[in-house]
């Protein structure tokens, strides 16, 4: 008769291995069943489409020129880009700033009402048939506008998602090593997902959309990015991935911060999964349900429950004097160890980037738990206090 524990310890096991692993390996394997895909040919400028870029920005006085300078710099018909930024409930010099530059056009209101609210009510100025959404503490390299537009030459791509790529350093922090490593594989699945049917959710550092299927996400919607596009791919559209877009920032200052961060997403992404449902019907929607399940509804139900269990099972039937099981628990015991080794030295700027991987699954997994709880709660508003971010120059970005 199959014991409890050694149930628990095999599901558990199969579920955290094909979450974290074993899905990257399948998306892999099918994106090669289905073949290369030749990437959309650029448009010659006079077939290019007249296109918006808007930013949100609260209080980024430290980034806001910067970026503007970025942004007017890319390269794509000055008469076909229009620059919006909103800047609502500022209380910075950025309003300020962004007046001195004439080709901008500004939007501000004093009311601090969170980022969606200054979206939505933006968005309604937007006359382009194509609208560009990115952060205003990222730098884009200067052909990111004329890759994303190329893919809308294809009437099934409601939108394009850009990469987001941490800024590299030699030395790196727990912080900085961890989140650059984590986008890395990000990056490689959404490219997977993206050849074999479409990305399942993009980041708000830089995705674009058809204007025309823009509908406004309820302003208590907590990570709208995420939404927006999977709300999109769920009418039938897909969402391309385009790595030769890419928005660079610099990871969060410190382990402390990016915490702030993921607990916010995490609450966000249960509040997106109770707003989603249709999605985890396979039979309505198909390959998107799989893959939208695999790489996301796993990752913040199953696999971060599953940790403990396999642990706790793993103990349980090492009692009884199982080799395997007690290799198995020596295994996790090392894993945690050097996650408590790397809490130890999270504020250390280490050259040897992995030695920080475990220390920040382990933050991963618990921000799920945090997550849960503040959602459960209904403490995480649209209006919160944005994880500090190094300030970076704008000469790290190249073409």
């Amino acid at each position: 008769m199959t014991s409890p524990a050694l149930y628990l310890f095999w599901t558990g096991l199969a579920t955290i291995v094909y979450t974290y692993i074993g899905y990257g390996l399948v998306i892999f394997i099918l994106s090669k069943l289905k073949g290369r895909q030749k990437a959309p040919a650029a448009q010659h400028e006079s077939q290019l489409p007249e296109v918006t870029i808007l930013i949100a920005a609260y209080n980024e006085e430290q980034f806001i020129e910067d970026k503007i300078r970025n942004t007017l710099a890319l390269h794509y018909p000055k008469d076909k880009l229009s620059v919006f930024i909103v800047t609502d409930g500022s209380t910075d010099s950025s309003p300020e700033i962004v007046k001195k530059f004439h080709a901008v056009k500004l939007f501000h209101e004093p009311q601090r009402r969170g980022k969606i609210h200054a979206v939505n009510r933006v968005m309604k100025a937007v006359k382009t048939p194509f609208v560009i959404f990115c952060d205003a503490n990222t730098q884009l390299n200067s052909d990111a506008v004329m890759n994303i537009m190329r893919h809308y030459q294809d009437s099934t791509v409601g939108g394009v998602a850009g990469e987001k790529r941490i800024f590299k350093k030699d030395e790196d922090n727990a912080s900085g090593a961890g989140e650059g490593l984590y986008w890395k594989y990000e990056s490689f699945l959404k490219k997977k997902d993206s050849e074999v049917y479409s990305v399942v959710g993009a980041a708000g550092e830089l995705f674009s959309v058809r204007t025309a299927l823009y509908e406004e996400p309820d302003e208590t919607m907590i990570i709208e990015d995420f939404y927006l596009s999977l709300s999109i791919a769920a009418r039938g559209y897909r969402f391309v991935y385009e790595p030769e877009a890419y928005a660079i920032e610099t990871a969060s200052a410190s382990v402390k911060e990016e915490w702030k961060r993921k607990v916010r997403i995490c609450a966000g992404g249960f509040q997106a999964m109770g707003r989603l449902k249709t999605l985890l019907n396979p039979f309505r929607h198909g390959m998107l349900s799989f893959q939208y399940i695999s790489h996301r509804v796993l990752r913040w139900t199953l696999a971060p429950l599953f940790l403990p269990l396999v642990f706790l099972s793993s103990f349980w039937l090492a009692l009884e004097g199982s080799w395997f099981y007690m290799a198995a628990l020596a295994a996790q015991l090392g894993f945690y160890g050097l996650a408590a080794l790397g809490y130890a030295f999270r504020d250390k700027d280490v050259s040897i980037k992995g030695f920080f991987v475990p220390y920040y699954f382990m933050v991963m997994n618990l921000s799920v738990y945090a997550g849960f709880v503040r959602y459960l709660k209904g403490q995480q508003t649209v209006v919160w206090e944005k994880a500090q971010r190094a300030s970076m120059s704008p000469q790290s970005v190249k073409s």
